[in-house]
């Protein structure tokens, strides 16, 4: 397992975004670089062996994100097995990806969609009646951009009645209040109030969901 290097592949921040157009990003460029080499695990907490880690690799491979396996109740049996506390009628008929099953905690009634991920380092709770859409991204974990690139984890919340539509992000530390609605394609870097339907990046408020 390379869990070393796949936990520091994951990151809020991209390392060319201030730079200027036409200036040179090679060896010899001048500015400051970080040794990726010294980074370390941060505040990351491995909650499980490395084995227990290598078996749930092949069997998130082999059933969990495997399209010719239609079937919701073996991958709800499977993350429970592995210490995901999962509640009554979720449906997950279509290939998903779980980094760490007993970092994740779900509610009744829940939906996701085909290749939603579900990237854990740390705790994800998501409520009751919750829909993860098609391709959404949630990310426990970031790095410390501004001194050695050292993981950084932090909890997700995802309350009741919550919609996460297609193609979105939602990064480490935020809370998605009860039955907010977030639109395709959007990255949610901060806590989102109750009800109300956000959208962009970086996300903003758009409208109520309800009318009354």
């Amino acid at each position: 397992m390379e869990r070393a290097i796949e936990e520091r592949c994951i990151g809020k921040t991209g390392g060319t975004e201030n730079a200027q157009p036409g200036a040179s990003v090679g060896a010899g460029a001048p500015g400051k670089v970080i040794d990726l080499s010294r980074a370390g695990p941060g505040n990351f907490v491995a909650k499980r062996g490395l084995l227990i880690e290598l078996v749930w690799f092949f069997v998130e491979a082999c059933i969990i994100n495997n399209k010719l396996i239609p079937i919701s109740s073996l991958r709800v049996a499977l993350l429970r097995a592995f210490g995901a506390r999962i509640g009554n009628n979720c449906r997950m008929p279509h290939p998903i990806r779980v980094k760490a099953p007993w970092n994740l905690e779900v509610g009744d009634n829940c939906w996701f969609g085909v290749d939603a991920w579900l990237y854990n380092q740390t705790s994800l709770y998501i409520g009751s009646n919750v829909c993860i859409s098609q391709g959404a991204f949630l990310t426990t974990g970031s790095h410390d951009v501004a001194d050695n690139m050292d993981l950084r984890v932090a909890p997700i919340v995802i309350e009741d009645g919550v919609w996460i539509t297609s193609k979105c992000v939602v990064q480490m530390g935020v809370t998605i209040g009860r039955s907010a609605v977030v639109t395709p394609m959007s990255v949610v870097h901060r806590s989102l109030e109750a009800e109300g339907v956000y959208g962009g990046n970086p996300v903003r408020f758009i409208k109520k969901r309800f009318s009354a």
